[in-house]
Parts: C-alpha cells; structure tokens; sequence
C-alpha cells in the first residue's frame, strides 16, 4: 500500500483492517502480536508483548489475568499505548488510548473458545508471581484437570480490555530514512490526519 493510499485514508480502523489483512499473509508467525505499554500509577512504564483481538467493533482488545503486574498498572492507570511491528512488511502501527474493560460474556465467550489446555494454564497461572520451579506450574496444571472434567470456570480475574484509540500512526520504511508517518487523532465523531516528519 503506497503512502498516497495512506494520506487519502479517511478512516483508520479500515486502514488498520487492510494492513492486517497484508501482515496475515506475510508474517511467519502472529501477526496481532503487538508491544503494550502500561504504566504505573506514579509513571513508571513497562512493555511486553500480548496478542490483540478484536471484539466486535473494537480493534485493539487483549485478554489477561487482572492480578498480573499489567492488570494492577492497568487499575491505577487505565492508559495504554500498542506497537505492531511488521517485519516482513517493513511497518508499524501505534495506538494510543484509554483503556476499558470487557463485559463479563464477552471475556467468558474468548475465554471459552480457547483450548481447554489454554483454558487450564490461565486458570493455575499466578500470572506475574514468583514461581519456585516448572515442576511446581505443571503439577498444578494436572491436578486443575483432573478436578474439572467439564467445562473450565473462568477465573474471575481473568478478563478482556480494549484500548479506545485516540492517536492511531501509520508507519512505512521509506529510503534514506525519509521514511512515512500518518497520524490520525480523534477529532469529534471523525478522525484529523496529519503526515509527520520521519
């Protein structure tokens, strides 16, 4: 996609859908994994890679556990900001936004149409705790399914959020490092975009 294609873009999550679509057919390995940014409450980042999901309308959604370190930044702080990073294509996507929480029947429907072996690893995992050995998770792996032969519960912090993008930016590698950059902000009901300086 040319970057004349890009700057005629009215809107960005059609943008975003068709640059997807590319990255489907060109990245070896999940191309919805993108880098989030989190912070603290008193502005301490951290970053680390998860997999985006779309949930009807909304693009930029991911599923984790509510206790994990990025769950506790995300209640003290419900900002966040996504990197996609397509090697193969040669672009990015940022977006920035606020950041809200899943219904409940949209965390259990994804939750649910993960593998049960999914399903069990969320459920023993103290995401982000000390773990005194592999031993240790695995056992607890067992033992969680053996006890449910059914349907997994969802564990109740185990929940979906979505950023509401406020600033979404194209990215393409251009030569000599004059590379192209496309903002969209929200601007009312509609978006503003404007090309940046490499």
């Amino acid at each position: 996609m040319s970057a004349g294609r890009v700057v005629e873009a009215e809107d960005p999550i059609e943008l975003f859908d068709a640059w997807f679509a590319e990255a489907q057919k060109s990245e070896p390995n999940d191309p919805n994994a993108v880098a989030l940014a989190t912070t603290t409450a008193d502005g301490w980042p951290t970053v680390r890679m998860v997999l985006a999901k779309p949930v009807g309308e909304e693009r930029f959604c991911f599923f984790t556990n509510a206790s994990s370190r990025k769950g506790e930044q995300l209640a003290g702080n419900p900002r966040a900001a996504l990197c996609f990073h397509w090697k193969s294509l040669r672009r990015q996507v940022r977006v920035e936004g606020a950041v809200t929480e899943l219904s409940t029947e949209a965390s259990d429907r994804y939750f649910h149409s993960r593998s049960r072996a999914s399903q069990i690893g969320a459920a023993v995992s103290e995401q982000s705790r000390v773990l005194a050995n592999r031993a240790e998770l695995e056992a607890r792996w067992l033992e969680f399914g053996e006890a449910h032969p059914g349907m997994i519960p969802r564990p109740e912090y185990w929940r979906g959020y979505c950023v509401r993008a406020e600033r979404i930016e194209f990215w393409m590698d251009g030569a000599h490092r004059l590379h192209d950059r496309f903002l969209f902000t929200r601007d009312g009901d509609g978006w503003a975009r404007s090309r940046l300086y490499p």
